[in-house]
């Protein structure tokens, strides 16, 4: 399930809320403790092959990659500023052509590529600041960021506002849908 196999904990954590599960009903499902799952989470503690299996046994959900491709679909035919990207890697998943009429770089060029290395210094602090704000622990869901320009010459950041939404996509890994609001 998680694309490093040696770290499950984020997955197992991403996907047991995401399912709306305490951590003591996956505990006493799997037969440990809950600080057992805490660490398991958290990267303190190694899960055995056997439990890494009952706990995506019990966790199994199946992706439906139509979900994706509506949403895809969905961002690249809307006329406001957006783009879809991976929210942990910045990787680019979809983009408006309004959005990819900035850049000298088709979006087709771009999809796949972390955008975090054209992120101006206000695009930076305010992705620094969100783990203390709970975005990743789904605490908020949507953040109103002020951007200052990034003087890049292939992918130009103007000064604007934007609205960052943080969804969950079919595999259950959380993706950002990022719009400028004026």
């Amino acid at each position: 399930m998680d694309s490093d196999t040696h770290q499950p904990g984020p997955t197992l954590r991403r996907l047991r809320l995401l399912l709306r599960i305490k951590q003591a009903d996956l505990a006493e499902r799997l037969g440990v403790t809950q600080a057992t799952v805490s660490r398991w989470e958290r990267g303190a503690l190694a899960m055995t092959v056997d439990q890494q299996a009952a706990a995506w046994r019990l966790l199994a959900c199946r992706p439906d990659p139509a979900q994706d491709a509506a949403l895809r679909r969905l961002v690249e035919s809307s006329m406001a500023k957006v783009h879809l990207i991976c929210d942990r890697t910045h990787r680019l998943l979809a983009a408006s052509p309004a959005r990819h009429a900035e850049w000298r770089v088709t979006a087709s060029e771009m999809i796949g590529c972390s955008l975090l290395r054209y992120a101006s210094p206000d695009i930076l602090a305010a992705e620094a600041s969100l783990a203390a704000r709970g975005w990743h622990d789904g605490h908020i869901s949507q953040f109103v960021v002020d951007t200052g320009p990034n003087s890049d010459p292939v992918i130009p950041i103007q000064p604007s506002r934007v609205l960052w939404e943080r969804l969950t996509l079919a595999d259950g890994s959380a993706g950002r849908l990022v719009t400028t609001l004026d």
